[in-house]
């Protein structure tokens, strides 16, 4: 057989069986990694190429290297579901590194995080003052979680005793040009309602739509696939 084709038919194959192992480690293993994750991910990772392009070998021999590096996976996450000095060892644990503004630097060397790491996570964060951070956490997977002081936290309706209406998601109710019936249908919508919501926003078409969305609180908001943005002039 053609090589080009062997190629062809073994990274289909390993494709679709990385991405059946994938959803069998689930979402644990491609959300922010861990240093274990990532280990896994990559040496799986790693064995699914060999698969496609290494012609010199056999296919069987990465197929068993595939389901014994994520069996091992699956029973370590079990172990760590049972064990928590499992869990801490495999995962680490989360680390205090600043404190009332106030930055512990030996936390810090521990796990060799560095200051431009630190600020440039703060900055992510919406944080240019130190001294706005009751405490700040370094997560496993190498997030920083923030807990702003009382004093520094943006005013809400609760603290000002306002009324709000409950709140509710937007509902994808045109998708690039196509009705999703389903949808329209799930927000007790029918496609003679969406017409005339359209047609007051000069819209005649849904195929002149890219988004539409439905949200119970604000309504329906449309978005086209031609804006009509003005630009500013000089």
């Amino acid at each position: 057989m053609n090589e080009g084709l062997i190629v062809l038919v073994r990274g289909i194959i390993g494709f679709f069986t990385l991405l059946i192992l994938t959803r069998v480690l689930g979402k644990q293993q491609i959300s922010q990694l861990t240093l274990f994750d990532y280990v896994v991910g990559i040496t799986i990772g790693s064995t699914a190429s060999s698969l496609t392009t290494d012609l010199t070998s056999r296919a069987w021999p990465h197929w068993v290297g595939l389901f014994t590096w994520t069996s091992l996976c699956l029973i370590l996450q079990l172990i760590t579901l049972k064990s928590k000095t499992a869990e801490k060892y495999l995962d680490g644990e989360p680390t205090i590194i600043i404190t009332n503004g106030k930055i512990l630097e030996k936390s810090m060397k521990k796990f060799r995080y560095t200051i431009g790491d630190l600020l440039e996570q703060l900055r992510d964060k919406g944080i240019f003052d130190l001294e706005e951070v009751a405490y700040a956490v370094l997560e496993k997977d190498g997030q920083l979680s923030i807990l702003k002081k009382p004093e520094c936290n943006p005013v809400t309706p609760k603290d000002l005793k306002l009324k709000t209406s409950a709140a509710s998601i937007d509902v994808e109710i045109i998708y690039d040009g196509s009705v999703l019936q389903e949808n329209l249908i799930s927000v007790n919508r029918n496609e003679r309602w969406l017409m005339t919501k359209l047609k007051k926003q000069g819209v005649n078409d849904a195929n002149e739509v890219f988004l539409a969305t439905y949200n119970p609180s604000s309504g329906l908001h449309v978005d086209l696939y031609e804006d009509h943005i003005e630009k500013n002039k000089k």
